[in-house]
């Protein structure tokens, strides 16, 4: 056990030290290394309430963007909820850039990619890109007119941009609960 103990503390030390930046992410204290934001994704086609939780992650771009260095790669999951109330589960891969002790400022791109379950297997559908930066405790993105694939149910996102915050997985129930409840109105 106290082995165990010993490499978890090494692994997260190890993480610490490679990404400083992960344990104040988003202007907030972060020592589980997670971050997790709410806001509504605004496309040319509606408004749909969208949730991440973003993680330093090994893998990541090495290119510059915008003139910054490559600090990290990011990982997670997301949830986009559609105007009937469906809930499609999102794959996050991204990188960050221009970070070391803090996020604010730092640019951030990743991509949220459709998970699709085919049983046995899990795959990948449509995807966006969001491009942007950290204002202290949101993260301010859109996807530059970048390319993106439909979604597997239709969904085309074009013309995308989100202002993350701080928030939960109550709080995008709710939203979700309440676009689909409007969508349904006469």
């Amino acid at each position: 056990m106290a082995r165990l103990v010993l490499i978890l503390a090494l692994v997260y030390g190890a993480i610490v030290l490679l990404n400083p930046w992960a344990i104040h992410i988003g202007d907030r204290w972060t020592p589980l290394l997670i971050w997790t934001g709410t806001g509504k994704l605004v496309t040319a086609s509606g408004a749909y309430p969208l949730m991440v939780t973003l993680s330093p992650s090994p893998h990541g771009s090495r290119l510059r963007l915008d003139g910054l260095r490559a600090t990290s790669g990011l990982s997670g999951w997301g949830w986009l909820c559609t105007p009937h109330g469906t809930t499609v589960r999102l794959r996050v891969s991204g990188t960050i850039y221009g970070a070391w002790r803090s996020t604010d400022g730092a640019l951030l791109e990743f991509r949220l990619i459709e998970r699709i379950k085919n049983f046995p297997t899990i795959q990948d559908g449509g995807y966006v890109d969001l491009f942007g930066y950290w204002h202290g405790p949101q993260l301010v993105m859109d996807d530059r007119g970048e390319w993106s694939a439909p979604f597997r149910s239709g969904l085309k996102i074009k013309h995308a941009s989100v202002t993350l915050r701080p928030g939960s997985k109550s709080e995008f129930n709710a939203a979700c609960a309440a676009t689909s409840n409007f969508a349904q109105q006469p």
